[in-house]
């Protein structure tokens, strides 16, 4: 069966997120586009994904909870997870491995947490947008560590793709799913034996992705999505 998804959206809890990318409004968005999965993938964090949770139940969406680490090596991590509250413990974990910095809303941008009534319920105080004093391999065991998927974000995008930023696909750890920003070339060795994704990475409504890329999957659950990004791709010839 296919679904379609968008597996890299932020909200506006990242201080990059337009503050309009509220749950609701992130949902809704997505429903009116014409996708059936979607994760909300905030910086080193996971607390709007219990707003989101409850929005996506209503909407009739599958939720992948999910967060954006970035490693000591300044590489985008995508941390997929079995359920919010495993995201939220792997997050209340992250945050102590974070810069001691404090956000300054005027220059970084709002860092707002919602209920799903879309009302601020907090401001994080905590800088999202540093980088975690994990290095990559470490980043990715801790994520498998609690049962999640670790990804490689827009790995051919911009200083914190891992392309970029390392000029090589690590051999170890192996990671069986990438993410690859479809708008640039990216090299076709590096997704040998890799399933790819190709997501928004949305900050603003608008930017989120429309009825484009379709997941091959028996079922549309959390479950199935995870077991299918830890496998390795069948090549045909």
């Amino acid at each position: 069966m296919e679904f379609f998804a968008d597996l890299h959206i932020h909200s506006c809890l990242s201080p990059c997120g337009d503050d309009e990318m509220t749950p609701c409004n992130i949902c809704g968005m997505a429903k009116i586009k014409g996708l059936d999965i979607i994760a909300i993938t905030d910086h080193n964090t996971a607390r709007n994904l219990p707003a989101a949770q409850e929005v996506c139940d209503a909407y009739g969406l599958l939720l992948l909870p999910g967060m954006e680490i970035t490693t000591r090596e300044e590489v985008h991590l995508l941390g997929y997870f079995p359920d919010v509250p495993t995201a939220l413990e792997f997050s209340e974990m992250l945050r102590t491995h974070m810069p001691k910095g404090k956000n300054k809303p005027k220059f970084f941008g709002n860092q707002l947490v919602m209920n799903s009534d879309d009302e601020v319920i907090a401001e994080e105080d905590c800088l999202l947008i540093g980088a975690s004093n994990f290095s990559l391999a470490e980043a990715s065991a801790q994520v498998k560590a609690f049962g999640g998927v670790p990804v490689p974000a827009h790995i051919n995008r911009g200083s914190h793709g891992l392309l970029v930023n390392l000029g090589m696909m690590p051999e170890e750890p192996f990671y069986p799913t990438v993410e690859v920003w479809r708008h640039l070339p990216c090299d076709e060795a590096a997704l040998r034996g890799k399933h790819v994704l190709h997501s928004s990475d949305a900050h603003y409504l608008g930017d989120i992705q429309e009825r484009e890329h379709a997941l091959r999957l028996d079922h549309e659950s959390v479950e199935e999505l995870l077991n299918w990004m830890r496998s390795v791709k069948k090549e045909t010839y």
